[in-house]
């Protein structure tokens, strides 16, 4: 797939993620709030707030918006870094907050505003790298490309064709140059 397609993708994957997570948390809080605070914790009081709960069309579309949001998490982990994904994600903080003040009517103080700003400040940094940089957004596929051009090096200097045309120093134990790795280098047994 073509670098350009594949952050089309990426990019569309995170919109979802951003869109459905923060509309299906708001719409659980405003579920919640429908249904009222919780003060008794019996049994019979709680088995009456769980069928109020999941009677509610809130909570329903709520769990519904983070089904999606699940799904498209799923699909853009498969390929892009979590390190890239968590953070661009964040964006969603942003989201939550204007959903919250529009549909839930919350009161947000410029404070918290502030937060939401630097937050986006942050996305926007991590925006701008690309989301699989490590290669299919392992580690072990840099070590699987250093192995494969050590043996390519090796190769060549089999062929005779040398390290492209470095020369290569061979040190003695007594070389001066030696001397930093003599400290790190095994001491044979019965020596002290």
């Amino acid at each position: 797939m073509s670098p350009k397609r594949l952050r089309t993708k990426t990019y569309l994957l995170l919109a979802l993620m951003v869109l459905f997570g923060s509309l299906g948390n708001v719409l659980l809080s405003r579920g919640m709030k429908e249904t009222g605070e919780i003060l008794d914790f019996s049994p019979l009081a709680l088995a009456a707030v769980f069928g109020k709960v999941f009677t509610n069309g809130s909570i329903w579309f709520g769990i519904s918006s983070l089904l999606i949001f699940f799904v498209s998490y799923l699909l853009l982990l498969s390929w892009a870094d979590f390190s890239y994904v968590q953070p661009a994600s964040a964006v969603g903080y942003a989201l939550v907050a204007l959903l919250g003040y529009f549909m839930l009517g919350e009161f947000i103080p410029l404070t918290r505003w502030t937060g939401v700003v630097l937050i986006c400040a942050g996305v926007a940094l991590v925006g701008r790298t690309d989301p699989s940089p490590s290669g299919r957004g392992r580690r072990g596929s840099q070590r699987a490309g250093a192995r494969e051009a050590q043996a390519r090096q090796g190769e060549a200097s089999r062929n005779g064709e040398g390290p492209r045309g470095a020369e290569l120093e061979t040190l003695t134990p007594a070389s001066p140059e030696a001397a930093p790795y003599r400290a790190c280098a095994p001491r044979p047994k019965g020596r002290g």
